[in-house]
């Protein structure tokens, strides 16, 4: 089926099928079958074409982003589904590849700055996203929390022995690592914030940074570089995963 929001957004550029592809790194033939036979180029191709063109990835390409995450996560969502391997770091909240319904829907409601519709949409993307964790070649992902998160109530007590439960039976699986910064630890680098670091099938690496507004995707190479050496400070303060399952299945046992 031929893409014709892509042909209209190539024609009103003067781009052709040659000098597209060439701006996107691609072979001409793969540049043309996005347009004849509606094939879909990798996430990261579909965000480099989407710039060339100044449009939305989703206006030249909307079955993949038939999201319900945010608008501003898609663009990482999209990359995430490319990924061989994932490095994230969280100081204060389970990690939403790692959250259980319940947990979800916790953070998402509290403070009533979302309606119940929005927290309904972005739970179920958000659960979606975790598909990937399912997959026959899963990305492996390595998470590091700090104790704190084990231990701060964001909701009843049974929806935290439920997700404590879930991040035990996630850290046995073998492309999964949790990791606990212990609460007894002293001050590092890691509290300024959370980030994640991701690395593409091309070996090329990403990052993406939270804030209360929205996230921000990194991809200049020294920022990278940054997040890459406050990974390993991170990681210097947490236990090792057999201690930090442990410590996991005591933390649950409370909230039981």
């Amino acid at each position: 089926m031929a893409n014709e929001a892509l042909r209209v957004a190539m024609a009103a550029k003067g781009e052709t099928v040659e000098s597209l592809a060439e701006k996107v790194r691609v072979d001409p033939k793969t540049a043309g079958r996005w347009l004849t036979s509606g094939r879909i180029p990798h996430p990261r191709t579909r965000l480099a074409v989407a710039e060339v063109l100044d449009r939305d990835a989703a206006e030249l390409w909307p079955e993949p982003f038939r999201r319900r995450d945010l608008p501003w996560f898609r663009p990482w969502a999209e990359l995430e589904q490319d990924v061989t391997s994932i490095r994230s770091y969280e100081p204060l909240l389970v990690p939403g590849l790692l959250q259980s319904e319940g947990c979800a829907r916790a953070v998402l409601g509290t403070g009533g700055l979302l309606s119940a519709a929005e927290v309904d949409q972005i739970v179920t993307g958000r659960l979606e996203r975790q598909e990937i964790l399912c997959r026959e070649e899963p990305p492996q992902l390595v998470v590091v929390i700090d104790e704190v998160v084990l231990r701060r109530p964001v909701a009843g007590r049974a929806v935290m022995a439920e997700q404590l439960a879930h991040l035990a039976a996630m850290a046995q699986r073998e492309h999964v690592q949790i990791r606990v910064i212990p609460a007894e630890g002293p001050w590092h680098t890691g509290l300024a914030g959370p980030f994640v670091l991701a690395r593409l099938r091309d070996g090329v690496e990403v990052a993406y940074l939270d804030n209360q507004l929205r996230g921000q995707m990194v991809t200049d190479g020294i920022d990278v570089a940054s997040l890459g050496r406050r990974w390993e400070s991170v990681t210097g303060e947490a236990l090792p995963c057999r201690r930090s399952i442990a410590l996991i299945r005591e933390v649950a046992q409370t909230w039981t």
